[in-house]
């Protein structure tokens, strides 16, 4: 279809009928084409002289499919030889911008694909330039051991496309920002000096060959200033010298720069490489709220260098630069990009309309501002364009005169020229409206609160913290600090809840990303406050893991509790593509962020503590299904392939009943059916107890050794067959044989709670089979009660008699109300693991009242709660003085009691009538008829 055609059968829609006028004066294909360019149509001797030069080329070109003239035109420009270089560029330049500018101001073509071609073209004329170039430096024999054939791939040199030619956003009279780099590890040690002598030769004259201005013109001006210390460095440095750089010096403004770097010509899959190799540059792994204030800093640079402070008017104005401008709506996107890419690499997008269409969808943005400002921004792009055509200037200021922006108004096509002002001016003001407030939040007007004597000692403490040492932490902190104090003045025990405050800022080993993060998201400082008021031992976690803080916002942190499968697929993608060490890290920031979550669900009442039990549970389960096949691809590496089935992961204790708390360590046993094999088959070969061994302890390991990232869980695997006498790992007829024929009681007593989590679900499946034969078998109740009291007593002669609000240990606590429901399951052969069926099994046997069993399931129940409320809130034994009137309210909520005096008695009451049932039911074993 023509380009003529087109325009007969696509009508111009509402939001392009600017070119009507223009369009209405071209009478099919017509040979001569001034009316499009001046009378109502506007005035621009930029494209009355492109007309002039390419009239014949032109002519024919609106005969032809838009999409095919594109077509040609690049294929025309990749195979421009190298004595035509720069007139064969500067010719096919003029046919570029004059089709670009026909199709954009008939409406033939949206903004992107004028976009799209101009950046098309850059690309082709960087490569071709850059392919002849190293060509003949090749056949000059100045680049060591290149062939001909090397100059298709630039024989190691790649061209990374920077700004708006990265992101295919070039407008009409852009400049290409270009960082030049070669390949380093393509050359010996010795020839890396030569070759880059010849790239960086190759660089300047490519740069001339574009740049130049000669009697054809010029292609694109080529700036090559965000190359890596521009004034220190030669034109054209290896990727290696790069690399160095951005670890050890790279700023915030050259890591937005990446966002839209492309590689775009010569050896492109090395500049890929190199790119993956920035990501960790470019895209932090926490939420990087110092970046909004790096970029406002900017801004405010930019505007003041440029003279663009000051009201909106139109005349003169800046459409790039200057407020509401194109800049404003590329630095919101990029900004939020930089802020939260690191955590979703959904929003990695180079194009600024598809980065907001991204941020609206992920949530972070609003749909309807999304909306209107893609709309800007190609309405901004437009009158950009229309601006620079009138002479192919590489302006975006505005005329400066009324009648400028009158002739502006008439080249859009539009006759009402105060509607023209009115509608530019009101986009302008919308634009910055929106932007301005990301960047520049509003200033709270909080005054700072008048402290006590002991608040004042602990403020005077933080100018020697770590988070406050840098200059810009305490620019930032200053500006929160009285809103801070204000909020823990007004909570029940001010002085208190600013101590554990203290905590956490002390801990911090740097703040201005974290300071910058409550400086965005007030919200968090709410959290902080409640924390530190209620749970000192959070406030300390969270001044050595402050990256969870991230996850609260999120959009989801305070919904409901996903199902596993989520959690499954959510971990897998995080640990998706890295090395065995960083699924190690990983994990671990994985798991922080969900027991954070799930803590915070609980201090707030949103989650009561079998709840939160539940999800703690999960969560190691989760965590062992993931690491478990990596644990053991570990292993094959070494010594080849799992033997037969492979191992299972089987939980005990707490993960078992599916009840950890959030400190709990993990109680597991790895069982294997190696089949038939003898010695498995890799570089190191092993036996399959060898191979299983080294599984198993490589397991422990990766949950219990401390990374950059700290730990998973402490691990405990005493209640493996003969304990820490036994292998750490057995196969799956040794457990068989061991737990049928030679396990002591306390070994079939934690068998009740045992759960096969992770591995090969039919030997899973098997584990579990054995599980339901040990119960199942009839024994002597009278040696199992009087197994179980010799345990009760064991405990008691190790000194585990508990005291205070202890929740665990002791006659008539948790571990002891346990121990009695366990021997209850173990004599009926009941395979429950909860608590509460296994005291009914108990009921069953006539064993136990059901009363007393009632008793025994709510001081359990009461017990447990205690005990998950005291783990979230410390790592110590419980001390009421020291988690202070925060920590003992929320004590007292979760045992249902008006305070902690009423919890203490409470507590003991209980402890005292289940330590009476206890006593009574071990003395006197369940008689069994006989069959």
């Amino acid at each position: 279809m023509s380009f003529a055609s087109h325009l007969t059968r696509h009508p111009i829609p509402h939001d392009r009928d600017r070119g009507a006028d223009a369009l209405a004066h071209l009478p099919g294909i017509a040979p001569d084409l001034r009316p499009l360019i001046e009378g109502t149509g506007g005035c621009s001797p930029y494209l009355l002289s492109l007309m002039g030069k390419e009239r014949d080329w032109i002519t024919e070109a609106l005969t032809m499919d838009p999409d095919e003239v594109r077509r040609g035109l690049l294929l025309d420009t990749g195979s421009v030889a190298l004595a035509d270089l720069a007139p064969g560029l500067r010719r096919l330049k003029r046919r570029v911008a004059l089709y670009a500018a026909l199709a954009d101001l008939g409406g033939v073509w949206p903004l992107e694909k004028v976009t799209g071609l101009l950046t098309d073209f850059a690309d082709a004329a960087v490569d071709v330039a850059l392919r002849e170039l190293v060509g003949a430096e090749i056949r000059r024999g100045k680049i060591p051991g290149a062939t001909e054939e090397d100059a298709a791939t630039g024989a190691g040199m790649v061209a990374l496309a920077m700004g708006k030619m990265g992101a295919g956003e070039l407008n009409y009279s852009s400049d290409i920002d270009l960082i030049m780099l070669f390949d380093e590890t393509r050359y010996e040690p010795g020839d890396e000096m030569d070759a880059r002598a010849s790239f960086i030769k190759v660089t300047r004259r490519m740069a001339a060959a574009l740049s130049d201005v000669t009697g054809d013109g010029y292609v694109f001006r080529t700036d090559l200033r965000l190359r890596p210390d521009a004034s220190v460095t030669p034109v054209c440095i290896s990727m290696a010298a790069a690399e160095r750089y951005y670890e050890a010096e790279g700023r915030n403004w050259e890591r937005a720069a990446y966002i839209k770097a492309r590689a775009c010509a010569g050896d492109i899959k090395a500049g890929e490489r190199f790119l993956d190799t920035l990501t960790p540059f470019v895209w932090r792994k926490h939420l990087d709220f110092a970046a909004i204030q790096d970029t406002h800093e900017m801004r405010e640079k930019i505007r003041r260098h440029k003279g663009l402070h000051g009201p909106i008017t139109l005349e003169g104005h800046n459409m790039k630069l200057g407020a509401g401008g194109i800049r404003e709506i590329e630095f919101f996107a990029q900004t939020r990009q930089i802020v939260s890419g690191g955590r979703d690499p959904d929003l990695r997008c180079r194009g600024t309309v598809p980065a907001l269409d991204v941020l609206a969808h992920k949530g972070w943005i609003a749909g309807e501002t999304a909306e209107k400002l893609i709309r800007h921004y190609r309405l901004h792009r437009e009158i950009e364009h229309r601006v620079q055509m009138i002479n192919d200037a590489q302006t975006h200021a505005l005329p400066n005169a009324p009648e400028g922006i009158e002739r502006l108004a008439h080249f859009c096509g539009e006759s009402d020229v105060k509607a023209f002002r009115a509608d530019l001016r009101g986009r302008l003001v919308e634009v910055e409206a929106l932007c301005e407030p990301f960047f520049k939040p509003e200033e709270t007007a909080t005054e700072a609160p008048q402290l006590s004597e002991k608040a004042e000692e602990i403020v005077a403490r933080w100018p020697g913290y770590p988070a406050l040492r840098s200059a810009r932490g305490q620019a930032i902190f200053a500006r929160l600090k009285p809103d801070l104090l204000a909020r823990f003045a007004a909570t029940a025990r001010p002085e208190e809840a600013l101590g554990n405050f203290d905590g956490f800022l002390k801990g911090l080993p740097a703040g201005v990303q974290l300071f910058s993060l409550f400086q965005a998201n007030p919200p968090l400082v709410d959290l902080i406050v409640d924390i530190c008021g209620t749970a000192p031992g959070l406030s300390r976690y969270l001044s050595r893991n402050s990256g969870v803080l991230d996850a609260v916002i999120g959009g989801d942190f305070f919904a409901g509790w996903p199902d596993r499968a989520h959690l499954d697929a959510h971990l897998e993608a995080e640990l998706d593509g890295l090395d065995y060490e960083g699924v190690l890290n990983a994990a671990r920031r994985w798991l922080k962020e969900w027991h954070f979550r799930v803590g915070v669900h609980h201090l707030r009442g949103l989650i009561h503590a079998e709840e939160a039990g539940a999800e703690y549970s999960m969560l190691a389960e989760v965590i062992l299904s993931a690491l478990w096949p990596r644990v053991c691809a570990e292993a094959a590496r070494r010594h080849g392939p799992a033997p037969g089935r492979g191992g299972a992961v089987v939980a005990m204790g707490s993960l078992g009943a599916g009840r950890l708390t959030a400190g709990s360590d993990l109680d597991l046993l790895v069982i294997y059916d190696p089949g038939d094999t003898d010695f498995t088959d890799g570089p190191r070969p092993l036996d399959p107890r060898g191979w299983f061994a080294k599984a198993t302890k490589t397991l422990i390991t990766a949950l219990t050794a401390p990374t950059g990232e700290g730990k998973l869980y402490d691990v405990d695997m005493r209640l493996r067959p003969s304990g820490r006498q036994g292998p750490v790992a057995t196969s799956l007829e040794s457990f068989r044989h061991y737990q049928m024929t030679e396990a002591w009681t306390w070994e079939h007593l934690a068998l009740t709670r045992a759960r096969p989590v992770a591995g090969d679900a039919s030997l899973m499946s098997d584990v579990e089979a054995i599980r339901m034969d040990v119960l199942t078998t009839s024994r002597d109740p009278a040696k199992v009660v009087a197994d179980a009291q010799d345990m009760r007593d064991r405990l008691a002669a190790a000194g585990r008699v508990g005291e205070g609000l202890d929740a665990k240990e002791g006659p008539g606590r948790m571990k002891d109300i346990e121990l009695l429901a366990e021997t209850a399951a173990l004599i009926a052969g009941v395979p429950a693991r909860d608590v509460t069926g296994q005291l009914e099994s108990g009921v069953s046997l006539g064993w136990i009242g059901p009363d007393d069993a009632r008793v025994l399931a709510n001081a359990h129940h009461l017990y447990g709660r205690l005990n998950h409320a005291t783990r979230l809130l410390t790592d110590r034994r419980l001390d009421l003085e020291e988690i202070g009137q925060g920590g003992r309210a929320f004590i007292a909520r979760e045992a249902d009691v008006a305070d902690s005096a009423d919890l203490a008695a409470k507590s003991e009451s209980l402890r005292a009538q289940c330590a009476a049932i206890i006593d009574t039911a071990l003395a006197t074993p369940p008689q069994l008829e006989q069959p």
